[in-house]
């Protein structure tokens, strides 16, 4: 009862974390899409002949990209499987 107890309270810990990552991911989109609209407005009012806005563009969208691929592309099998070894070993042993 208390491994199971225990198990959901681990399962709703990852479901949690997994939720709070993905909202800072759209924050962190966000974020960056309204730094690069003000950007190109500054760089609109002052100076239109060179356009340097395009280089914190591309740096934001790398940023989100990466940020994106750590979030949504991160599959942790292999860490559930090796904590469940390692577990299954220490019970073994006692």
């Amino acid at each position: 009862m208390e491994t199971d107890n225990r198990q959901e309270n681990s399962t709703y810990i990852r479901a949690k974390k997994r939720v709070d990552a993905i909202k800072r991911f759209y924050i962190h989109t966000l974020v960056i899409c309204l730094a690069i609209l003000f950007l190109i407005f500054i760089n609109y009012t002052t100076y239109w002949d060179y356009q340097w806005f395009w280089y914190p563009l591309v740096a934001g969208v790398l940023s989100v990209i990466i940020h994106g691929f750590v979030v949504m592309g991160n599959n942790s099998d292999w860490e559930e499987r090796k904590i469940r070894e390692y577990m299954d070993k220490d019970n073994f042993n006692s």
